[in-house]
Order: C-alpha cells, then sequence, then structure tokens
C-alpha cells in the first residue's frame, strides 16, 4: 500500500501518508499544521493526484489497469479518506471534490457505507443535484424498524420508536429518510490544532441517536456543522423551527448547578463592579457546558443585550479562566456576546467594544475569525464602521496565518468599499500567497473590476498588487490584471499600468 504514496508529491504525499497511518485524527492533525505553516497548503493538489491516472496490476484479474489512484487504495482508506474531507469540506475546491466524487463512482464494487459518506459529502459542498439521495437505504431503515420492534418498551413513547417512527418504511421517500439526516450527529474533531492559543488539541466524538433521557453528566463535543450553523445564525434570527423556546423550557436541559449560576452571572453582566473570587467560580461554568447547554446559557444571561461599558469587565474575567476555553465554547461566546453588537454599527465602534473585542481575539483568534469575521464577510455586512473595526484586528491582533485564513473568506461574493478596506490592509501586512490562492484573488479582481471603476480604494488595492506581489504575476495573470486595469477611470491608472509594464519586461 505504500507504494501508491509514490502517486503523491511534496506536502500531498505528507498528507497522504498521515491519512494511512493515522486515520482521520492524523490527517486533520498534518493538514492544521501545513495551513498553519508559512508557506500556504491548499487541498486541490492532494485531489487531483488521487484523481490521476495510474496504470498497475489488479489483484483480481492479474491483468494491468488503468484507473484513478484513489481506485488502487483500500476500503478503510477511502471511508478515511471521505469523513476527513467531511470535516474540512469549507476548505475544499468543489470542483476537486466533484471530480474525486466521480472517480469514485467509477468503482463496480462499493460498499453501502462508502456512498453513504459520498452523498453526505454531496450535501457537505451543496451540490443539491447529487446529494438529494437519502444517507439511509431501504434496507437500513427496515432492518433499524426491526431493532426498534425488538426493543421497544410498550408502555414508554419516545426513543428509538421516536426516532424510527420518522422514518416509516411503507413508502421508503428521500422526503422521509431524509430527515434522518437532521437527527443524526456525525463523528467530531475540533479543527482548531494551533498550539499557539492553548486550547484543548482534541475532543471526544459522538455519534448518537434521540434519547428520551439521558445522563447530565455527560459531557460530548457537538458536531462541528451543528456549531457553524449557531455561529452564522445572528443574535436576531429565529430559529429554524420559527417558534422561539420559553425560558423555563430552555432551562430544562440545563444541570441544576448551572441553572443556579445564571441570575448571579447575569447581575455580574448588567453591573460595573468588581468581581471577587467567588464570582469567577461561578463563571467556571462556561467551561463546563457541551455546546447545546452552552447557547442556552448565553440566550438566558441575555449576552446580545449587555451593556458596552461592562464588556471589557466580563471579557477581562473570561480570559483569567482556566483552563482556557474551548475553541467551540469561544466561538459561541464570541458570537453571543459581539456579532449582534459589530452588525449593528453605524458609527465607529466605542472603546469599550473595541477593548472587548481585541482582547477576546488576541486570546481565542480562530474562534473571532470563524465566529466574529466570517459572518460579517458572508453576509454583506462590512460597512464603514464594521471595516474599521475589522482592519484594527488585522493589524494588531492576527497572525499571519490568521490573516491569511481571513484573506480566504474575502475573496468569495460580492465586494464592497468596506470589504476592499480588509481586503487591502490584508495585503499591506505580512502575508505569504501560495500561486493558486494568487491565482484566485486575480480571478476575483476580474470578477469585480467593473462594479468599481471609480473607486479609488480598488485602484489603491490594485497598485498594492501590482507592487508587492509582482512576483506571482505570470502571463495569464498579466492578461486578467490588464483586464482589470482596463477598467479603471481613476487617475491612477497610468500608474496601474506603468506598474503592470515594468513587471511584463
Amino acid at each position: 500500500m505504500s507504494t501508491l504514496l509514490h502517486g503523491f508529491h511534496g506536502t500531498s504525499r505528507l498528507l497522504a501518508h498521515a491519512l494511512l497511518t493515522g486515520g482521520v485524527n492524523g490527517a486533520q492533525k498534518v493538514f492544521n499544521r501545513l495551513r498553519g505553516a508559512s508557506s500556504p497548503f491548499s487541498l486541490r493538489s492532494f485531489l487531483e493526484s488521487l484523481c490521476g491516472d495510474e496504470a498497475r496490476l489488479d489483484k483480481d484479474t492479474r491483468a494491468l489497469t488503468r484507473k484513478p489512484l484513489v481506485c488502487f487504495f483500500s476500503e478503510a482508506f477511502k471511508c478515511d479518506l471521505l469523513c476527513f474531507l467531511h470535516l474540512v469540506h469549507s476548505w475544499v475546491p468543489q470542483d476537486s471534490v466533484l471530480a474525486l466524487i466521480h472517480c469514485m463512482a467509477q468503482e463496480v464494487k462499493q460498499k453501502p457505507w462508502i456512498r453513504a459518506l459520498i452523498r453526505q459529502l454531496q450535501r457537505d459542498i451543496g451540490d443539491e443535484e447529487l446529494g438529494q439521495n437519502t444517507l439511509l437505504s431501504p434496507e437500513c431503515v427496515v432492518q433499524l424498524k426491526g431493532l426498534c420492534e425488538k426493543f421497544k418498551d410498550p408502555e414508554a413513547k419516545g426513543g428509538w420508536e421516536l426516532y424510527l417512527n420518522e422514518h416509516r418504511t411503507e413508502v421508503p421517500s428521500d422526503n422521509e429518510t431524509d430527515s434522518a439526516l437532521k437527527k443524526r450527529k456525525n463523528e467530531v474533531m475540533d479543527l482548531d490544532m494551533d498550539t499557539d492559543m492553548g486550547e484543548p488539541k482534541t475532543k471526544r466524538m459522538k455519534m448518537d441517536l434521540p434519547a428520551s433521557d439521558g445522563t447530565e453528566s455527560e459531557k460530548v463535543a457537538e458536531d462541528e456543522e451543528e456549531i457553524d450553523m449557531q455561529l452564522y445564525c445572528g443574535p436576531d434570527r429565529s430559529s429554524s423551527s420559527g417558534q422561539q423556546p420559553q425560558p423555563d423550557d430552555l432551562l430544562s436541559i440545563l444541570p441544576e448547578h448551572i441553572k443556579a449560576a445564571v441570575p448571579l452571572i447575569k447581575e455580574l453582566l448588567q453591573s460595573e463592579t468588581e468581581w471577587d473570587e467567588s464570582c469567577m467560580v461561578t463563571l467556571r461554568v462556561l467551561n463546563e457546558c457541551d455546546s447545546k447547554q452552552l447557547q442556552v446559557l448565553c440566550e438566558l444571561l441575555g449576552l446580545a443585550e449587555a451593556p458596552e461599558q461592562t464588556l471589557p469587565h466580563f471579557c477581562s474575567f473570561l480570559l483569567s479562566l482556566s483552563p482556557d476555553l474551548s475553541h467551540s465554547t469561544a466561538s459561541v461566546i464570541i458570537k453571543n456576546l459581539l456579532l449582534g453588537k459589530v452588525l449593528s454599527l453605524t458609527e465607529p465602534a466605542c472603546r469599550s467594544l473595541v477593548t472587548a473585542v481585541t482582547s477576546l481575539c488576541s486570546r481565542y483568534p480562530r474562534p473571532t475569525c470563524q465566529a466574529l469575521i466570517e459572518p460579517i464577510i458572508k453576509e454583506g455586512r462590512t460597512g464603514s464602521a464594521q471595516a474599521e473595526l475589522l482592519c484594527q484586528l488585522v493589524k494588531n491582533c492576527l497572525e499571519p496565518h490568521h490573516r491569511l485564513l481571513v484573506f480566504e473568506m474575502t475573496i468569495v461574493g460580492l465586494w464592497n468599499d468596506g470589504l476592499l478596506s480588509v481586503i487591502h490592509a490584508i495585503l499591506d501586512s505580512k502575508i505569504e500567497l501560495s500561486e493558486e490562492l494568487f491565482s484566485l484573488f486575480t480571478n476575483q479582481l476580474s470578477s469585480q473590476s467593473p462594479h468599481f471603476t471609480k473607486s479609488m480604494k480598488f485602484a489603491k488595492m490594485m497598485l498594492t498588487v501590482l507592487t508587492k506581489f509582482h512576483s506571482h504575476v505570470d502571463a495569464a495573470c498579466q492578461h486578467t490584471l490588464s483586464s482589470c486595469i482596463s477598467f479603471n477611470e481613476t487617475f491612477l491608472k497610468k500608474s496601474l499600468q506603468a506598474a503592470l509594464k515594468r513587471i511584463t519586461h
């Protein structure tokens, strides 16, 4: 099996070796270290190597066959590969994933588990046409129904019966079995492996079904996608069910000692009095919550409505907690405490809000990127006030690899003047772009240039690209940048043309 690694090159071979020997966990560790390295890493070359045709001897027919490299690997490797791509799908180019799925679909004998993982990956990347099939086969539903009949308590309702009654097999349509996907929880591992953040480096994994009761002492990591859904829903948005739960319903899922801490934390949060050590002990319940409990606790505490003048005080105690908050816990708190306040800015942020944001960003940079910066960018809410705050974070709080993470967030979707300021600040800072990322960025420049013909911000950003990253400009990029400059109508157009001409010569 190790001979198959010769089909990979450089860092792609390192990742393939980690996946082959260490499984999903080992591949995640290597992937996060590669992403945090000074030389940016992309999964595109790794996936292209898997899709490349190889001529090898078929073990069954003993004949020389030519097919994609991924088809020669074991079933266990393919399962680990698909699980790994599911966990990091937000960083994977969609076209490369589709090419890999196409290659794996060529295999005649394909195990049901691999088919299910492929369907899940199709849903992850938003491929509606290919990802509409349910993850549960009709045979699987029938077998689960049999288990329900065997183990259910005729006097009790719920548990297995409640779960499987939602997947009746009389007409095993996609719509019925699709609801199983929403009930399932996938294998989870925290993607934040950065050692400089001092955060917990592992999380337990969880696979469960809806249960009628459970022990309060059970602390497990929730599915990363469920956390992401919570992060991108701002404090002003309603739940997917359309109904807001009542406070009593929210309290019912919290253990008693966490319920008892709610009034005290709420009182302290809304006051500016000094906190003593007893208050710190109370605040430690934040580290004792799973993600669902923490989301409920944040809603009960009203973090979204906390007065801005109390934020620095509250954040200073968050930073004093020992051990540090986990990645998911920090993300949920940052989203609830800061996202709504930053999104609602119509003028420059006050000193208290700036202090709170910068202090949390300095200690928890990746959760801040994912829970605060990314939602603002994705929702197109980077007005001048938001842009000014994000630029401060880029310049004063984020390390180069975190700036690169934010830069990757900006090269999709539509741009506005505020986002141009953020991109310019990133380009002006210490950042190393790979050729692939620079090519994607120039393509985005080309698509956006007709919308900023008279924008000085866009022209200045273009000038920074031509002067600071001239070594990245190849023949294809020259043509793309020349097209961008042709749309420019500012007085900097001649300077842009001169800068491009110096590169070509």
